[in-house]
């Protein structure tokens, strides 16, 4: 296993029950760095919470989106800028406008669920 492997988890949440918040757990198991991306909250699930992409030290390498369209449209510029090699559009996160301009940027776009991706099932993963 590859120890090295980094994930921002963007629209982390707190509450339990929120895929926001099992992905954090689920990356976290299976040995990732997990760095949850919250404009309001301090800490998830006993990780640092970070208040944009950009705030978080050193390179990313994997990024999984749980915001609405509006929201997601605006952070792909910060997954471009800060070098991200895949990014996952989980359900209810992407529209025409977002998989255009992710296109437009060049992003390596996945638009599946990341939890299952990652070989996990958000029932793994009770509030």
């Amino acid at each position: 296993m590859n120890d090295a492997k980094t994930i921002a988890i963007i629209g982390a949440s707190s509450n339990r029950e929120k895929y926001g918040n099992k992905a954090v757990r689920a990356y976290r198991d299976q040995g990732y760095t997990v760095y949850p991306v919250n404009p309001r909250a301090g800490s998830i699930e006993g990780l640092k919470c970070y208040a944009s992409l950009l705030d978080i030290p050193g390179p990313v390498e994997m990024a999984s989106v749980y915001l609405p369209p509006a929201l997601t449209y605006q952070v792909l510029d910060e997954l471009k800028q800060k070098g991200v090699q895949t990014v996952f559009l989980n359900p209810g996160t992407e529209n025409a406008h977002v998989i255009e301009k992710a296109q437009a940027l060049g992003l390596n776009i996945v638009q599946a669920c990341s939890i299952v991706a990652v070989g996990k099932s958000p029932a793994q993963y009770p509030g």
